[in-house]
């Protein structure tokens, strides 16, 4: 296994993560690092931005997975670099945030401890959540005078309703791993000593689908998110089409006539 520690050519100290690679899973990791409760701090954040597009640019690269080092995945922002940051940089701060979502390749947040605050809105950004049974989510804004500025409410409201939204932001209130799955904010609950293999196990599985396919399915539901269901079909059927011309699909096609594994291009 080719396991490569990387920093981004144009990040030589990254701030408060560090970026592998392992070429032969084609997966690439995120780690917070400043354990142990991996506050992100304010300049850490468009290095995080810029760590996600140098990894969806990069061929080894079939599935990025943003981890926590330690027992907390993040307990949230440095609190003081809101006071020294400019007007201007805070408006941006969601925008850093939405990396993942912007990616055209899956992302996997591997939860575990602490989710709070921009932990948790990184986290909700991404495709998939694998939460472990001490993961604790919240975003705890409230108590500071201030409400999620970086996409949280909103994204948590989409999967989750207005109802509950408002009893987790207006209250502050911490959600378990738990009831996270029951409402449908992690896809996946481990214990905790079961996360690496999860998420392992999860990279597998999307490693072996078409990444012409994963990245156009993606993009078609993040775009639709909003529309109405008759715009919703009206995009899955261009998309359709388009793939219909692809060679991945012809593979596939070919593949379950032959009954054996596709071998995807991307394509």
């Amino acid at each position: 296994m080719t396991n490569t520690n990387i920093n981004d050519p144009q990040q030589e100290n990254p701030d408060g993560f560090r970026v592998e690679i392992d070429a032969d899973a084609q997966r690439g990791d995120i780690i917070l690092a400043r354990p142990p409760m991996n506050v992100i701090s304010m300049e850490q954040r468009d290095q995080l931005r810029a760590a996600f597009e140098a990894l969806d640019a990069d061929e080894r690269v079939r599935v990025i997975v943003l981890r926590g080092m330690g027992e907390n995945f993040s307990s949230g922002g440095y609190i003081k670099g809101f006071l020294d940051a400019s007007p201007e940089h805070v408006s941006h701060l969601a925008d850093n945030v939405a990396a993942p979502w912007r990616a055209s390749k899956p992302v996997i947040a591997a939860n575990q401890g602490y989710t709070f605050g921009v932990g948790f809105e990184i986290s909700l950004a991404c495709d998939f959540r694998i939460a472990t049974q001490s993961c604790r989510y919240a975003l705890p804004e409230q108590k500071l005078g201030q409400i999620p500025g970086s996409g949280g409410s909103a994204r948590l409201q989409a999967i989750i309703g207005i109802a509950r939204t408002k009893d987790v932001v207006m209250r502050s209130r911490r959600i378990s791993g738990q009831q996270a799955y029951d409402w449908g904010i992690a896809t996946e609950l481990v214990e905790d000593d079961q996360l690496e293999e999860a998420t392992a196990r999860l990279v597998a599985e999307l490693c072996t689908f078409s990444p012409l396919a994963q990245r156009t399915a993606k993009k078609l539901i993040n775009d639709s998110e909003n529309a109405t269901v008759a715009i919703g079909i009206e995009l899955e059927g261009h998309a359709y089409s388009r793939l219909r011309q692809s060679d991945d699909f012809a593979e596939g096609v070919t593949a379950f006539h032959e009954k054996r594994k596709p071998e995807f291009s991307g394509r």
